[in-house]
């Protein structure tokens, strides 16, 4: 029984080995190497996910292109340049400042802007003397007084 259980808990932990990637590298650099970058490049596919996380096929031939470039002797900027030019600047956590993404960062901030200046300015726009109007407050007054003697 024993022999039994000891081969049906080595088949049911096969699916486990199949995720892992066994992957020879020459050093630990450039496993190092390999392992930084598919943490810091982004699967176009699944898009909050890293390329070392994701089962997509983007991902796995993003990962195969990473470590052949990596085996090529790469360094960490060229084959994150390589992946940004094939894919965009999207694949890579944090893009370079251009005019898109800093549109991206300003637009919010100048619609809050906006929208404090506009609030500000229609404030200032409503007349005061309206408010302490005597002939309004006593015909409120008397508005009031009438409904109150109704109940």
């Amino acid at each position: 029984m024993s022999r039994f259980s000891a081969l049906l808990l080595l088949l049911c932990s096969l699916p486990l080995w199949a995720g892992q990637e066994i992957l020879p590298f020459e050093d630990d650099a450039k496993r190092q190497l390999y392992q930084e970058l598919v943490q810091q490049l982004r699967c176009p596919q699944c898009q909050n996910q890293n390329i070392a996380d994701s089962n997509a096929v983007v991902s796995i031939d993003m990962r195969n292109k990473t470590y052949e470039l990596v085996q090529q002797g790469r360094s960490k900027q060229e084959v994150i340049d390589f992946m940004v030019d094939r894919y965009g600047n999207f694949v890579h956590y944090s893009p370079p400042l251009n005019p898109l993404t800093l549109l991206l960062w300003v637009l919010p901030v100048l619609m809050l802007v906006l929208m404090l200046w506009y609030m500000l300015r229609r404030r200032q726009a409503v007349p005061t003397s309206e408010a302490s109007n005597p002939a309004l407050e006593q015909e409120l007054d008397a508005i009031i007084d009438a409904y109150r003697s109704k109940k």
